[in-house]
């Protein structure tokens, strides 16, 4: 394998420190999937350098310039503190010419609009919760053909930002609380969807053009109380007591209805296309109880860190942490952008 020169982009908060000897889990997970890629990287010979990026382009042109990665690889989930603004970062690594790993930015500006992707999925004819976006600034209008109970979040934030088991609502004055605060605290417009009772199941893509996917996962609430509802909140996502409180965890998805695997991984491939990504993702689905598969949610660039769903998925599949990487790598080398086809 060829050693190559890997820059990696993090939020500047994030960059992690030569080791983490000494410090417990809670200190090390604001960071950990950056140190696990990082770390991840240099194990598997390459020679990897961090940048801490937050709302300067100049760090990152100054940085390609001066080392010339062979390619630059991109955690960044937001720049200047905007969640869409990553597809920009994406976009300002090609017209730099620079290789880079993860979707496009066509594929991030599609998927990360978490509107936009329900109603290009629904012309497709991919079954999603029916919904209706509530805009900033907006009177907030019950809509008849909406069921209560209802799930409410943002448009556009990723990692559950804003949703917690307040944001499933039951009637209209809960409902127009809780677009309010989506509005007020979290600064972004309110996807409203119908709540769907049912298994969260989440299935890992990669690829540019010959796809691959990744055995089905399954998010678990063991000890979750029957009345509450079984949803990724922050605090199931990022909260380490109460996940050992409450018996979450995610796992390789059993006794799913015969021929479920296959047909979720042509949907998963179709779905991949139709939003036009590229580099890995993961699409998130509820399984009804009477069968019916919806898509919640197409996740470009998902969580890399060893440990979580997107990579224990792979280690499933046979693919250790360090060659995952180096998959990764491989796509984005491999990934044909505009200026090299112009």
């Amino acid at each position: 394998m060829k050693r190559l020169r890997v820059l990696v982009l993090m939020h500047e908060d994030l960059v992690p420190p030569d080791t983490i000897a000494g410090l417990s889990d809670e200190e090390i997970a604001p960071w950990k999937t950056e140190y696990d890629v990082v770390a991840g990287l240099s194990n598997a010979g390459h020679d990897v350098r961090p940048l801490g990026v937050f709302s300067d382009l100049g760090v990152i042109r100054r940085e390609i310039l001066r080392w010339k990665p062979h390619i630059t690889f991109n955690l960044l989930e937001e720049f200047h503190g905007v969640a869409v603004y990553d597809q920009h970062v994406a976009s300002y690594l090609e017209l730099m010419c620079e290789p880079y790993t993860g979707c496009n930015p066509r594929g991030l500006m599609l998927a990360h609009d978490k509107a936009l992707c329900k109603k290009i999925l629904s012309y497709h004819r991919v079954s999603v919760p029916d919904f209706v976006v509530y805009q900033r600034r907006r009177a907030v209008k019950p809509v008849a053909r909406l069921k209560f109970p209802l799930l409410v979040k943002s448009t556009t934030e990723e990692a559950s930002l804003g949703i917690s088991q307040a944001s499933v609502v039951t009637n209209n004055d809960k409902l127009r609380d809780r677009v309010a605060f989506v509005h007020e605290q979290v600064k972004t417009d309110a996807l409203v969807e119908e709540y769907i009772e049912g298994r969260e199941l989440y299935v890992g893509v990669m690829g540019n053009q010959r796809l691959q996917t990744l055995p089905v996962w399954e998010m678990s609430f063991r000890k979750m109380p029957e009345h509450v509802a079984h949803i990724a909140t922050a605090k199931v996502k990022w909260d380490l007591e109460y996940q050992k409180k409450h018996g979450i965890s995610t796992g390789v998805a059993k006794h799913l209805p015969e021929g479920l695997d296959a047909q979720l991984a042509k949907l998963c491939k179709r779905i991949y296309r139709i939003l036009e990504m590229s580099g890995y993702g993961r699409m998130d689905f509820r399984l009804a109880a009477d069968g019916q598969v919806y898509l919640l949610e197409a996740n470009p660039n998902p969580n890399l860190a060893y440990g979580e769903d997107f990579a224990e998925s792979a280690e499933q599949a046979g693919i250790s942490y360090e060659a995952l990487l180096q998959r990764i790598i491989n796509l984005g080398l491999r990934y044909r952008a505009p200026w090299q086809t112009a």
